[in-house]
């Protein structure tokens, strides 16, 4: 058995090499300013050291949070068992994410700048005549964007362990370390790996769904939904359809409680679908979202499969001692929308600026109260987005009618535009009082339409 236990580090620099890129490409925003800042009065200095942090998990939060960790003083050791993990997402990132995390161009794939939202029916409605001449919806690879924050948290300073995380024992008085326990794979043992062990300050939980972090503070249960995606290689001429184009699919065919897709990828679509009322089934709603695609996606070959829990709502407790959990690890992940990739980076890198403004860039130790600075500065931000779609996906998806509703709804020039500013830019569009109003009428006459509507199906049915 091998062990970490405070030695000084000085971590690897590589560049990523990432396919199907242009590298001529550059980035958006200015670079990340290291902060300077104050810990409180009663923190202990740290002597002969800086203060230590594990990230559990190599997605967008864990990259995020080791990367933000690592510049500002931080000993960073970041911990991902599978380095080339392809989760089941959609991919899609708003426009604000590339020049919040100063993200080259060349890692995303697809520019979408049309979307068509396809009733029960069948009823298209295109999406995206709001949308200036520069705003797009970015459509990633996981593989491709979580290995690139990986490596840029890495060419900081951050030390990225190919390891399996199993647990940590806890610490029994303030200035005692977590003690991780953790398989390593470092090539030297094959597929075997090598227990080994690492003592740290604090620890971030970024280990997604099935977190082991939040198991190991009690975090609590929460419902989840299964995401099932293929990506599917079509032929040329049809991709040409898919080039700047992204499909949303509503109806209790693809999912009852959710929607299917297809995302444009770098040379292939990304199918998907997802449910929390009815996992079993979720091989049916796949096939029901190919068929409903059939026509534009015939001739294709599925060249992956993948299948992954998604939470649908936040854990009970996210926070304990100088443990915190971000990204799917506490659950944040939007309901109507199911976007999570955004909310992951970004709570990745709040919580590593709360620990870093605790410590003084690391030079003083932290507890709950600089952790919890994180969670009151997340919530005062976000919770409004979260409880305004948890609204609409219990209003809106409770069944076919209702989801008729909503794609009429979407056809309204004054929805999209408020739809996509609140979406682009992750702010709450203010609205045109009068416009709001209109809404507010259109909104009623479609759902009282979607309830006679579904009184006479009904009816009909018995």
């Amino acid at each position: 058995m091998s062990s970490i236990t405070f030695k000084p580090f000085t971590g690897l620099r590589r560049s990523a090499t990432l396919p199907c890129h242009n590298p001529t490409t550059t980035s958006l925003s200015k670079p990340f300013v290291k902060f300077h800042v104050s810990a409180a009065k009663t923190s202990p200095r740290l002597s002969n050291r800086n203060l230590r942090v594990a990230v559990i998990g190599g997605g967008p939060a864990g990259g995020a949070a080791a990367e933000t960790l690592a510049k500002g003083g931080i000993e960073t050791f970041l911990i991902e068992r599978k380095l080339d993990n392809c989760k089941p997402c959609g991919g899609a990132i708003p426009l604000c994410m590339v020049g919040e995390f100063d993200l080259p161009l060349d890692i995303i794939d697809r520019r979408v700048t049309k979307m068509k939202m396809i009733s029960p029916s069948n009823i298209a409605v295109d999406i995206g005549q709001t949308l200036k001449p520069h705003e797009y919806i970015g459509m990633v690879r996981r593989e491709v964007l979580d290995a690139y924050l990986r490596d840029r948290a890495q060419d900081n300073g951050a030390n990225v362990i190919n390891g399996l995380f199993l647990k940590m024992d806890m610490p029994k008085s303030w200035d005692e370390p977590f003690v991780l326990h953790y398989t390593e794979y470092d090539g030297k043992k094959g597929a075997v790996g090598s227990k080994s062990t690492l003592e740290v300050d604090a620890v971030i939980g970024a280990d997604g769904a099935n977190s082991r972090v939040a198991k190991a503070i009690n975090a609590g249960d929460y419902d989840y939904a299964i995401a099932f995606q293929e990506r599917i290689k079509i032929p040329d001429e049809k991709m040409v359809y898919y080039e700047n184009l992204a499909e949303m699919y509503v109806g209790d065919d693809v999912s009852p409680d959710f929607y299917g897709w297809v995302f444009p990828k770098c040379d292939h679509v990304a199918v998907g679908t997802g449910t929390v009322t009815h996992k079993s089934d979720i091989k049916k709603f796949q096939l029901a979202t190919r068929n409903r695609a059939k026509d534009k996606i015939l001739g294709g070959k599925i060249i992956r499969v993948e299948a992954h829990p998604i939470p649908e709502h936040p854990r009970p407790r996210r926070l304990s001692g100088r443990v915190a959990l971000v990204g799917d690890a506490a659950g944040y992940v939007t309901k109507c929308s199911g976007e999570g990739i955004y909310f992951a980076a970004k709570s990745g890198r709040m919580c590593a600026e709360a620990i870093v403004e605790g410590s003084q860039n690391g030079k003083k130790m932290v507890d709950e109260g600089d952790l919890r600075k994180y969670l009151e500065k997340w919530d005062k931000t976000y919770w409004p987005t979260y409880k305004v779609l948890d609204v609409l996906q219990k209003v809106f998806y409770r069944s076919n009618p209702a989801r008729e509703a909503f794609v009429e709804m979407c056809a309204d020039e004054y929805v999209q535009k408020m739809t996509f500013d609140s979406y682009l830019y992750k702010t709450v569009a203010p609205g045109n009082p009068l416009e709001d109003l209109k809404l507010a009428v259109n909104t009623i006459g479609s759902l009282v339409r979607a309830n006679a509507l579904r009184k006479e199906m009904e009816r009909l049915n018995v």
